[in-house]
């Protein structure tokens, strides 16, 4: 119990300390802005700095005019706004991860992508955002992306894999999860058990539509279920051109349920069985480049680098990451292509 006090009056510490150096960074350029005639560069300067910028990171030594780069998926594929640049590393940053894609497009040193996917999915946007910029990235650059499956690349991470030239995955690795779904809670029993009462005002019948505290209509769920059927019709679109399956087969095996590799294999979702180093292995194979160096992406933030050390030192990840990540969800129903446990 004592030694779980001292972790968090640590961890809380750290946390302190990195809010008080921000401070202190703000305040000192604020008075060099008082004391000089450079406010305009200034200006440029910090906007600079909050702009996303990656090095890289080698993974296998080889020929820096001739690369692989790895790029990584971790976590929902959702875009959660600024908290999510400023204080996250670890998790997925929908706007750095499109940043990427766009440097590969231009490093002409790069000539081939590992798409390395550890997600249950995400929204429907911004999954059909990555895979239509890595779709781009294909057709205009030729550079071949193969797909790496972690422990899990379902629903919006298949979809996104879908991109790739080639996909390999673990037997174990749980994919599939073909669908949409969208969620609410209803909690009008609850509410009228302690005399609470929501009012609204609205401008037109379906303005409150999903409204927590009533019991959805006939007419709003027949609204929402074609927003879902379009999006699925979608998603069953790009397995079909992805995958060269026929519409038949992918709407037999698209119905939400959960494969793992080898049941994913059968059903030709993948192509081999294969970890991270395979997958690599098979790409330098396949596309003659043998002596390539492997690198992947790391943030060049400032940002980035003082909540590494806090996140290394005093590891506030499930604390301060996750709170912030909560505190920044939407509180509207979305349109997910999401494996909900």
């Amino acid at each position: 119990m004592q030694r779980g006090k001292k972790m968090n009056r640590k961890r809380w510490t750290a946390l302190a300390i990195a809010a008080a150096l921000f401070i202190i960074s703000v305040l000192v350029n604020a008075v060099g802005i008082l004391l000089s005639d450079k406010s305009e560069t200034w200006s440029k300067n910090w906007l600079s700095l909050m702009e996303d910028s990656f090095s890289e990171e080698v993974i296998e030594d080889g020929d820096p005019l001739k690369k692989i780069v790895v790029l990584e998926v971790n976590g929902v594929i959702e875009d959660t706004g600024e908290a999510e640049t400023f204080f996250s590393s670890s998790f997925y940053n929908h706007q750095a991860f499109l940043k990427m894609i766009k440097q590969v497009k231009e490093d002409d040193s790069v000539k081939a992508i590992v798409l390395r996917i550890n997600s249950p999915g995400g929204g429907v946007v911004e999954s059909a955002e990555v895979h239509n910029q890595l779709l781009k990235l294909k057709k205009e650059t030729k550079k071949p992306i193969y797909v790496s499956m972690g422990a899990m690349a379902a629903s919006g991470g298949y979809y996104i894999a879908t991109a790739g030239d080639k996909l390999f995955a673990s037997p174990e690795t749980i994919t599939g999860s073909i669908g949409v779904i969208m969620q609410s809670i209803n909690y009008e029993g609850l509410a009228k058990k302690y005399g609470v009462e929501l009012v609204t005002i609205k401008s037109g019948p379906y303005k409150d539509i999903m409204n927590p505290a009533r019991k959805m209509t006939d007419a709003e769920q027949e609204i929402l279920q074609r927003l879902i059927n379009q999006s699925y019709e979608g998603f069953v679109d790009v397995i079909v051109e992805g995958r060269k399956l026929s519409e038949e087969a992918v709407r037999k095996l698209a119905d939400g349920r959960i494969y793992d590799g080898r049941q994913a294999k059968a059903l030709q979702l993948i192509d081999e069985f294969g970890y991270l180093d395979d997958t690599i292995a098979a790409l330098k194979k396949e596309h003659r480049l043998a002596d390539a160096q492997v690198v992947k992406y790391v943030s060049d933030t400032p940002w980035s680098s003082l909540f590494g050390v806090i996140s290394n030192n005093a590891k506030p990840e499930t604390e301060a990451s996750e709170l912030i990540r909560l505190l920044s969800r939407p509180s509207s129903p979305r349109l997910m292509y999401l494996f909900s446990e």
